[in-house]
């Protein structure tokens, strides 16, 4: 509906510009908004008061022109001027039921498909294999994971890629550890990665013996010597199976096959330095080979380095990036390449990415884009850490989600076996730590508060998962006797229409989803929408009603509110319950 408004005051515009109101070569941007108070009716624009000045025109008067000018249609009820000069917008009713019908009909809930398909390459997660995830993997792994499921919703190739730190110097000092352990001690060391990079890192900083072993394998290992390969492989291997089994707990899309490591690309690195050089672009300050753009200097003027080269002739994460571009885009097809990514790398990634581009890495209309994201935090308003002050593992943070979701059910009359609640819990648990970080806006930081995201009040997961259970009864309770699915729908009730016009959002608030990478939209949205549901439930009986053609056309709004929260939320990521 709203691509159709938005033609229909295209349409306008181009009237109003052969009637000479509006120069014919003014730029215009149509916005509609979706006004918070319903009685400004569905949309909104403020059209009439941004062309005011090149009209030469008062607001109001240029707004009347405007609708006066909207070709005949059967979308519109209404459209009013209100205040200085917005024009608001009444869907007709009609209109209203068609998309009702057309979402109830359709297996994705009538969400149009891209028009335009891409081969998508998304970077998300990234762990550092030297430990085992923790809390600051949480949300690029789970924002990365509901971007790439809307996106391929909406009929993109997603191509997903895990770019796991494998390589570098720390690896050498756990080489050496594992190196100085017998094989038995050493499997059980390696069970808990954080111990055991803990002990390899005293042991660095307390022997020169062993500082001096350390270095000494990581030029073994980066020159391709069998016996630090061998070491080195069986502590990669653990390490993959630690993050394999957080994304399993997480529901998080990846897999081992979509794990493309730093070490993956290290043949190729000679060659990005080779290509550099034959572009002219290095430049050799205090031994480094360099790269100064133009475009990136610091806060007195001076140029920023973009280092891709050490003095000792190792490789920084920046040329493993533009190896990493140059592959994702020419083996695997990529033309839009997204990295999920924290806030703070935004400068690193600009500069990749303008290299990427003078150097020829990436060529033609690729798309390449930084979707950065806030920190973690703790109620101390400081990076979020365990109860001993140390980084918490995300595995021990799901499993204290798990406990308390259990806690809370227990606390609860239900008839529910031991089994189910904790069945129950596991879900429950974790899909509230994914929920309260995906209903935060992308971009900003947010406080890590367990009495606020296990709460059945409020914009959490356990409420809407208990909302969809509640729709979902309805038709437990209805039995075998069905109802009439071909039955027109009828909205007499205010909150009939009000519910109605929140389920027609679907498809718009899913496109936004991609195209600004901000799950919270969608969040916001089923918890509108639960909301809306509630007022409608208790509003308008369902069963008890005895008018057959009202009960029909409820039971079908009941029906498309059910299927569209288990849609939302299997697109965050987010399994559904039949019982709570």
């Amino acid at each position: 509906m709203k691509e159709q408004l938005e033609q229909l005051l295209a349409d306008a515009i181009g009237q109003i510009k052969a009637d000479g109101v509006l120069p014919a070569d003014q730029t215009v941007n149509i916005q509609l908004d979706r006004p918070r108070d319903k009685s400004h009716g569905d949309f909104a624009t403020n059209l009439a008061l941004m062309l005011a000045k090149p009209a030469k025109s008062n607001p109001r008067q240029l707004a009347e022109q405007i609708i006066a000018a909207i070709p005949q249609n059967t979308l519109l009820e209404k459209a009013e001027i209100a205040g200085p000069g917005f024009i608001n917008f009444s869907i007709a009713q009609d209109q209203l039921k068609g998309q009702l019908q057309a979402m109830y009909d359709s297996k994705r809930m009538a969400v149009a498909e891209a028009e335009n398909k891409r081969t998508i390459v998304i970077d998300y997660s990234s762990p550092n294999l030297a430990k085992e995830m923790h809390v600051g993997h949480l949300r690029s792994a789970i924002i990365g994971d509901a971007t790439s499921r809307v996106a391929e919703f909406l009929g993109h190739k997603v191509i997903r890629q895990n770019h796991v730190g494998d390589w570098g110097t720390q690896f050498g000092m756990l080489l050496a550890h594992m190196e100085q352990l017998d094989n038995q001690s050493a499997e059980y060391e390696l069970s808990n990665l954080e111990t055991f990079y803990k002990a390899a890192k005293q042991r660095f900083d307390d022997s020169e013996e062993f500082a001096n072993r350390a270095r000494e394998l990581v030029v073994k290992l980066q020159s391709g010597d069998d016996y630090c390969l061998r070491l080195w492989n069986q502590f990669i291997e653990v390490s993959l199976s630690h993050c394999q089994e957080v994304y399993d707990r997480l529901g998080v899309k990846l897999t081992r096959d979509d794990a493309m490591a730093e070490s993956a690309y290290n043949d190729k690195l000679p060659g990005v330095i080779e290509h550099l050089r034959e572009k002219q672009l290095l430049v050799e300050d205090q031994g480094a080979q360099c790269v100064f753009l133009d475009e990136f200097k610091g806060k007195e003027g001076e140029p920023l380095p973009i280092i891709v080269q050490k003095k000792g002739g190792g490789y920084l994460y920046a040329t493993t990036d533009l190896a990493a571009i140059e592959y994702r885009q020419k083996q695997l097809g990529g033309d839009y390449l997204m990295y999920f990514v924290d806030a703070r790398q935004s400068l690193h990634f600009e500069q990749i990415f303008t290299l990427a581009r003078k150097a020829g890495f990436i060529e033609g209309d690729i798309r390449t884009e930084h979707f950065g994201f806030g920190t973690v935090m703790g109620r101390d308003g400081k990076p979020y850490k365990s109860r001993d002050g140390g980084v918490t593992k995300l595995a021990d943070l799901l499993d204290e989600a798990e406990r308390r979701a259990l806690s809370l059910l227990q606390q609860k009359d239900s008839d529910l076996s031991e089994q189910q609640q904790q069945q129950i819990a596991k879900v429950v648990g974790i899909s509230s730590v994914k929920y309260a970080d995906l209903s935060k806006n992308r971009t900003s930081d947010y406080i890590f508060d367990w009495d606020l995201m296990l709460t059945f009040e409020g914009n959490t997961a356990p409420y809407l998962l208990y909302a969809y259970t509640r729709v979902n009864s309805i038709f437990n309770r209805l039995g075998d006797s069905g109802f009439d699915q071909g039955a027109e729908f009828v909205l007499n009730d205010e909150r009939e229409v009000a519910l109605a016009n929140q389920l027609v959002r679907f498809n718009e608030v899913v496109h936004q989803v991609y195209d600004k990478a901000m799950p919270h939209f969608l969040c916001g949205y089923l918890f509108d929408l639960a909301g809306r549901f509630s007022s409608f439930y208790e509003a308008c009986p369902i069963l008890n009603q005895e008018d057959l053609a009202i009960r029909n056309s409820r039971l079908k709004l009941a029906r498309l509110t059910a299927n569209t929260l288990s849609q939302g939320l299997e697109l965050l990521g987010i399994p559904t319950l039949e019982k709570m």
